[in-house]
């Protein structure tokens, strides 16, 4: 784990260790911050990911419609 102070002086080093097949986890103010990895990593994590989303029509017709119980309000009267 890198400060971002020693991720900036050691950039070279941060970067070849992502590459090298090592996510590199820098913190700020003592906080996870941000996690550099290499390109082929982070197309490969978006890559699986998309594969796994299903479509927003799949989505909207898992919707168990029949299940919900609706409402049933009666409006009150009102006198203008």
């Amino acid at each position: 784990m890198w400060t971002v102070q020693d991720a900036k002086n050691k950039f070279s080093a941060v970067v070849d260790a992502a590459l090298a097949g090592t996510p590199q986890a820098v913190t700020r103010r003592g906080k996870p911050a941000v996690v550099i990895l290499s390109a082929d990593e982070y197309r490969r994590l978006v890559e699986g990911a998309v594969r796994a989303r299903e479509s927003f029509a799949e989505h909207l017709m898992s919707f168990p419609g029949g299940d919900v119980p609706r409402a049933t309000a009666v409006p009150r009267d009102v006198s203008f």
